[in-house]
């Protein structure tokens, strides 16, 4: 309830910038330009705009930085267009988002096996551009506002049309306060497609990918869509998104390093050079445990009494906490692509903790390290093993 109330709060705040502004836009000027939109419209859109980016960043960004390529028309105005506006970045940047798209189409067909690791590549960019927009293009944005707000005069954000005293915020602090925003709206809702990107990697079966590919696709289609349409729709439904992103903020996070943690252990081979810790290691919950979420990283050890404890902070950096695990038996699973620690009891198992990939092959040194009472197979692992067991000649003793 308090998120839900605080994002209610950031969103009403949203929205009265913008009615200031488009209150500035009919007070400042009784003839604005022929051909510039009111200021308050032009935030809007770039709103949308922002929002539709951070959905897909690498397609996004060429697509924006193309538009503003098509619309100068002189050789002087394509000098001052920003560097994703330059066709040696969006010409290149449209043919991978193609060859995404083929991939995609192609690999509907194809074994799992031989898909992820394009699926991987894919990851690594959407991160990579997603992390770079947020620095480098939501701030030109921000500054293009201003330019298309300029009708003769500083651009200022007058809060009497909101009810209050006439108070104005001269145009460098709008600037001061607003970049920060508009890159924390970026960021909130690039968390939410990269964690869409992270359930394509760890799918075992195409036809979610697809699935999952197409949401986001129609996600970004309804935003640029409903802008076309009209500015304030597309800003009220970029909202909306918004308000989703930021109520899920937190497993689209913890989802995100997730993937993030077993693409790095998978790419860089870690494995063949990483070592246990003889008393703490880095590991993932792999489910809710006393109101501490599925996936939230952190340090499992012993206390001074031998218990199991969970060291985790909050986002990576948050003063840190302590979770107790329960008492009883435990085991490693010794997985395919990763492991496991299990809690059993009577004849059943329950995965506690996910082990990143490159503790694979270091299973039985767990097990030494935190006194467990063994390890088993696990998954595909598992089945395999069962499988192999149907065919394997067994000798049947006789009296």
């Amino acid at each position: 309830m308090k998120k839900l109330s605080s994002a209610m709060i950031i969103l009403a705040v949203i929205i009265g910038i913008f009615a200031a502004q488009n209150s500035n836009a009919q007070i400042a000027s009784a003839a604005p330009a022929k051909n510039s939109p009111p200021p308050g419209v032009q935030i809007a859109q770039t709103l949308s705009t922002i929002t539709g980016v951070a959905i897909s960043p690498l397609l996004g960004v060429s697509a924006v930085g193309c538009y503003q390529y098509c619309k100068a028309q002189t050789d002087e105005e394509r000098a001052k267009l920003p560097w994703f506006a330059n066709p040696l970045f969006w010409i290149p940047a449209f043919l991978l988002v193609i060859a995404c798209f083929l991939k995609d189409t192609a690999g509907t067909a194809l074994p799992p096996g031989m898909k992820k690791p394009f699926d991987i590549a894919e990851t690594i960019e959407h991160k990579i551009s997603g992390l770079v927009a947020t620095g480098a293009f939501v701030p030109i944005m921000v500054n293009m506002i201003h330019e298309a707000n300029s009708t003769g005069g500083q651009p200022v954000a007058n809060l009497s049309s909101l009810g209050f005293a006439a108070i104005q915020i001269p145009h460098w602090l709008y600037d001061v306060a607003i970049t920060p925003i508009a890159m924390a709206i970026f960021f909130i809702v690039f968390l939410a497609s990269n964690a869409i990107q992270i359930l394509i990697l760890i799918s075992p079966f195409g036809m979610i990918d697809a699935a999952l590919k197409s949401f986001r696709t129609t996600l970004l289609a309804s935003v640029a869509v409903s802008s076309w349409m009209n500015p304030w729709l597309g800003a009220i439904w970029a909202l909306v998104i918004i308000l989703i992103s930021w109520l899920i903020a937190g497993w689209s996070f913890r989802l995100s390093h997730f993937g993030l943690v077993f693409i790095w252990d998978y790419f860089t081979f870690r494995k063949s050079r990483f070592q246990p810790d003889a008393k703490v290691n880095k590991m993932f919950l792999s489910r809710k445990i006393n109101k501490v979420p599925a996936r939230t990283y952190g340090k499992l050890l012993h206390d001074e009494n031998g218990a199991l404890i969970f060291h985790y902070q909050p986002w990576l950096i948050l003063p840190r906490r302590t979770l107790v695990l329960p008492v009883g038996k435990y085991e490693t699973g010794r997985g395919i692509f990763y492991s496991e620690i299990l809690h059993v009891e009577n004849d059943s198992a329950k995965t506690l903790i996910l082990l990143p990939p490159r503790y694979l092959g270091h299973e039985t040194t767990i097990a030494n390290i935190y006194n467990f009472t063994g390890t088993r197979d696990v998954g595909l692992r598992a089945a395999w093993a069962w499988f192999k067991s149907l065919f394997s000649k067994t000798k049947i003793a006789t009296a």
